[in-house]
This record gives C-alpha cells, structure tokens and sequence, in this order.
C-alpha cells in the first residue's frame, strides 16, 4: 500500500505503508544516525511520542530478540526507513516487522532518507503522522488535521507518563552498595549496568518524594534517561534540589537535564537534536576522547550556575556534555555510557560513581 509522511510544515514523502491502516501514528519526527540497535532504539522510552526516521540504509536484517528489549514495549510511534529487509527469522529470532506490529507501530519503507534527514536539519523537529491514502492531497487533508488534534491532546509532562508508578527492587552482583534510581523513562541497559556493580537497585517513579526515596536508605542516586522537554517535568527538579547534597548523584540524558534545573541552570531545544551513536566528547579531567551514544532534544544553557563546571563537551558543535557541582557531589552527563546501542568507551563512568558510592 502506498503511504506518506506528512510534516505540519506541508512537506509530505512518499513511501510503502506496512500495517494497519487504522493505526494512529502522530508524534515529533526526528532522524537516528545509528548504523545498527534499530530494536534497541524503538524501545528506549525516550523516543516516546516520535516517529524515528532512520538514515542508515538497510533495516531489519538481523532480526529482534526479546533480551535486546530497552523496555517492555516498542515506545516510537512509528518507524521509517529507506529499505526495510526483514528477512532474519529463526527459532530464537523474531522480525522487527512482528516487534512493531505487536504495539501498532506502522512502517513506512522506500522513503527518500536522505532528502527527509536533510529536511529535518534545516527546517528543525516538526511533528509529522504516516497515513495510507489514495492521494497526496488527501494524506495532506488527513495529515494536517491528525498533527492539529494530536498537539491539543498532548500534555507535557512526557516523562510522568513513561515512568512506572510503583517502586520496584532489583537484585544486583556484588555485597555492597544500594542505588536509588529514579525513573524518568529509564533504559533496561541502565539498569543492568547498574546491577554488576552494586548489591540492590531500587527504581522510583519520577514523582516519588525525596522522604521516599531517602527512607530506603540508598548509598547513591541515580537520575535516569526520559522522553521530552526537560523544563515540563513536574516536580522533578524540585525533588532532585532536595535530595542534593545527602549522596552521591550522577545524572544520564534526561537526568542530567534535571540536575542543572535543580541547580539552578537552564535548559533550551536543539534545532534538530543528537540521536546517533558517533558523536565524540571531549572528557576534561581525564583528556580521552569518547565516541558515544546520544539521543536527546535539549541541552544545558552554557551559563552554568556558580559552583557548577562544565565537565565535557560535545566536538560536533560545543554543547554541553557534562557538569559536575562538588559540592553535593553530583555529576551527569548528556549522552548514555550504557550505550544500548553503541559504543562502550564510557561505561567506565558506572565505575567511577560507584567507586564514590561504596568508598
């Protein structure tokens, strides 16, 4: 069936439409760098509300397996891509065709990537839905005022409704060391990072109080990754302000964000976002170099608060990749070290915070 993405812009792309095509799919359109981990991304909670345009060529070659899951389900509204190949199928495999499908997550394959990435970046993160029509003028009728009623439903505070409601404890690898992890749409890779380096983690729902989560009496705080616009978070930094200062914190992505509002900074919206697995940061205390795997829509205002440093820094274009205020002892950083998926050379990072929280 022929398909189309439809930008509230008016630009429209034309590809084939795989799924039903009763499937509502309105969300930000955003484009994704990453060569490989297509499962990986669909399911990262922070892709909730988007549509993910994929620029890597060939998707779907090597199949799904459930372990690889970020989460507990496919979080993007939709997914496109230039050559969807679902050929991979055996006993222990399944097809991304089926790991979208069982979320009611529509294709749309044979699109000009390279047109609509090269749009993307030039005219920013406009909202966009899939439709299967008959026409271009009628996916522009449908899309236009799918975009409209979609925007007035919305609400904004995207993280609270990713996050999970009820607090839950896992059992981690080693003796010692318990960490409150904060759930602003947390990735499973995080968790289990977590887990070979500390005895227990236990994840609390992104407005949990700051008596709750200190009444378990954790050794560290973890702020985690989430969907959205940081500033919209309701509570968030507010609970994070209080809660500085009485354990060693470290912030990933969306935690990040959220330290520097409750510290007293800003945060603003990228034209276009990072969402790859190939930007390199510059790490100033060490010197290295890491090639890491980012995906956010916001960053830190570079007019950081007294008593805070810029502890890293993204060599594409300078922005913000890290802070650190010693004196709550508390640091974060914008890209994900876990890296599911992408590069490893930053997971060192999980040593270094429970390093200071099992000292």
């Amino acid at each position: 069936m022929t398909g189309y993405l439809v930008l509230d812009d008016g630009e429209v792309f034309k590809g084939e439409f795989l799924g039903e095509t009763h499937w509502e799919c309105v969300g930000e359109v955003v484009f994704n760098t990453s060569l490989v981990g297509y499962q990986e991304i669909v399911t990262d909670p922070s892709y909730y509300r988007q549509i993910i345009v994929m620029t890597a060529p060939e998707q779907g070659n090597y199949g799904t397996l459930p372990a690889e899951r970020e989460s507990k389900r496919v979080w993007a509204q939709g997914f496109v891509c230039l050559e969807f190949n679902d050929v991979h199928k055996s006993r222990h495999r399944r097809s991304l065709e089926s790991e979208l499908f069982e979320f009611k997550s529509p294709i749309l394959n044979g699109v000009d990537t390279r047109s609509l990435t090269l749009h993307l970046r030039s005219r920013g993160t406009p909202w966009g839905t899939i439709v299967c029509t008959q026409s271009v003028e009628e996916a522009k009728i449908i899309g236009r005022e799918r975009i409209r009623q979609a925007k007035e439903a919305v609400g904004s505070d995207w993280v609270n409704e990713v996050s999970q409601e009820k607090t839950t404890l896992h059992q981690g690898s080693k003796q010692k060391g318990r960490i409150a992890l904060i759930d602003y749409g947390f990735k499973k890779s995080i968790l289990d990072q977590l887990l070979l380096r500390v005895k227990e983690v236990a994840v609390f729902n992104s407005r949990a109080t700051a008596k709750e989560i200190l009444d378990w009496n954790p050794d560290g705080l973890f702020l985690s990754n989430g969907p959205g616009d940081p500033a919209a978070v309701e509570h968030a930094p507010e609970i994070v302000k209080q809660l500085l200062g009485t354990k060693p914190m470290f912030g990933i992505c969306m935690g990040h964000q959220i330290l520097s509002l409750a510290l007293g900074g800003r945060t603003y919206k990228l034209k276009f976002g990072h969402r790859g697995s190939n930007h390199p940061v510059k790490n100033f205390a060490t010197g290295e170099i890491y090639m890491t795997a980012q995906n956010h829509g916001y960053a830190v205002d570079p007019d950081l608060p007294t008593g805070v440093q810029l502890s890293q820094i993204n060599l594409y274009d300078k922005t913000i990749e890290g802070i650190e205020c010693k004196a709550k002892k508390a640091w974060s950083v914008q890209y994900h070290p876990e890296a599911g998926p992408g590069p490893h050379d930053s997971r060192v990072l999980f040593d270094h915070f429970v390093h200071e929280v099992v000292l």
